[in-house]
């Protein structure tokens, strides 16, 4: 099964809002602090740019401004086109500035997640990951536990979002198992997530400084396909 991504920084996004929908405009107009409002434009940006390429839709304003990135009850984003929903799944995540959308078929369960490589204290590996993620974390050098870290906290953030659970779940009710065991190999690298509740969760991994980004679906995903032909669909746009 194919997937898409697509990562913009707030730097790809437009000062202007004519690529908002009137409905988004009126929502980004009730968001009162400045950086909830860039962070909310920030995901939208790279939402409708990545649905609009899978699609083979033009990327111009008044074309983005047909898509609306709606919030179902779950919390996870919904796509429409015209006030229909679109025939795709799509999962987004937000950080340091950047955003990062997947894009999957209709009716896939599907999860992605960007994550800054940073210290952590001791109390939140003790915290949030089961003893099976501690032990992995004590036997590598530590110049990789702090990737490492990242790589395993993002991978369960992706395995919530797929379940529609988000943080309502215990981040310990995910383990997340490494394939390939190289923190430093370059590429989209294998892993999965095993769910208490017998679900497992098949997907893909890659770090580049200073992030880790994570994708999982069911079924399981081929490497994930970049999006990178926005510039010259805004050409024919």
């Amino acid at each position: 099964m194919d997937v898409y991504w697509l990562e913009q920084t707030q730097a790809d996004v437009p000062a202007e809002n004519d690529w908002l929908s009137t409905k988004e405009a009126g929502f980004l107009g009730s968001l009162c602090f400045p950086k909830r409002r860039a962070d909310w434009r920030l995901g939208r940006w790279t939402a409708k740019r990545a649905v609009a390429s899978c699609l083979q839709l033009p990327d111009s304003p008044p074309a983005l401004a047909r898509l609306e990135i709606c919030r179902a009850p779950s919390g996870a984003p919904e796509v429409f086109i015209d006030n229909k929903r679109a025939a795709l799944t799509i999962s987004l995540s937000h950080r340091s500035d950047r955003a990062l959308c997947a894009v999957g078929p209709a009716g896939v369960e599907l999860g992605c997640d960007l994550e800054l490589i940073e210290p952590h204290s001791d109390a939140f590996l003790a915290d949030y990951f089961t003893a099976e993620e501690q032990a992995l974390v004590a036997r590598r050098p530590a110049s990789e536990r702090l990737r490492l870290l990242a790589l395993l906290w993002s991978g369960k953030e992706s395995a919530l979002k797929a379940l529609h659970a988000g943080l309502g779940l215990d981040t310990r009710s995910v383990i997340v198992d490494l394939v390939n065991p190289a923190i430093g190999s370059p590429g989209w690298c294998p892993f999965r997530v095993r769910s208490t509740s017998g679900k497992i969760f098949y997907g893909w991994w890659q770090s580049s400084d200073p992030v880790v980004r994570t994708l999982v679906a069911a079924p399981p995903p081929a490497p994930p396909i970049a999006l990178k032909n926005l510039s010259a669909m805004s050409a024919h746009a």
